[in-house]
């Protein structure tokens, strides 16, 4: 059985050139394709927050947004953001996407991340049921609360989510019910 993932590697018009292993993509550092989701509770106003998994390939054991993925080979973003929902958190909801930006990070244990990543929001109100493969645990926490946090401990938090809360929080849109 081959286990081998396939993830679009993009040209500098942002374009799809080609496929390739997802773990040739992060050893040679190739711009490719990923979607964030960040799930807020419609009525408390709180983020859904996961710590990744201590199996996971980089920044493992940090804090970081409802869930991220990569598109898979012939797969929408769309797709991918809500497979990556339920894969990681056990349920599915809307998801509005909301702007895209880029990032390039070079990691301590040489793996690269050159991304264009596409930003989804959501809202949901009950307790996931996490993949413990996944996902460590998870939380919800208020804006300010997650502010402080981020200011105190930045290191306790992965790259994108810091890039997205840092530069983009109003790109988010956020829309509570009263």
């Amino acid at each position: 059985m081959n286990n081998k993932i396939f993830i679009p590697v993009l040209g500098t018009n942002k374009q799809i050139i080609g496929f390739e292993e997802k773990n040739i993509i992060h050893i040679k550092g190739l711009f490719h394709q990923a979607v964030s989701i960040f799930i807020f509770h419609p009525i408390q106003k709180m983020f859904m927050l996961q710590k990744r998994s201590y199996n996971k390939y980089h920044s493992s054991l940090l804090w970081t947004n409802t869930c991220c993925s990569h598109p898979i080979q012939n797969e929408s973003i769309l797709t991918a953001a809500h497979r990556c929902l339920i894969e990681e958190m056990g349920f599915d909801c809307y998801l509005e996407n909301k702007f895209y930006f880029t990032y390039y990070k070079f990691f301590k244990n040489g793996l690269i991340e050159n991304e264009l990543d596409y930003v989804f929001v959501g809202y949901y109100s009950e307790s996931p049921i996490i993949n413990t493969n996944e996902v460590d645990t998870w939380k919800w926490i208020y804006l300010n609360d997650l502010l402080k946090d981020i200011n105190i401990y930045p290191n306790s938090y992965t790259i994108w989510f810091k890039i997205i809360i840092n530069n983009y929080l109003n790109q988010l849109n956020i829309k509570f019910y009263d």
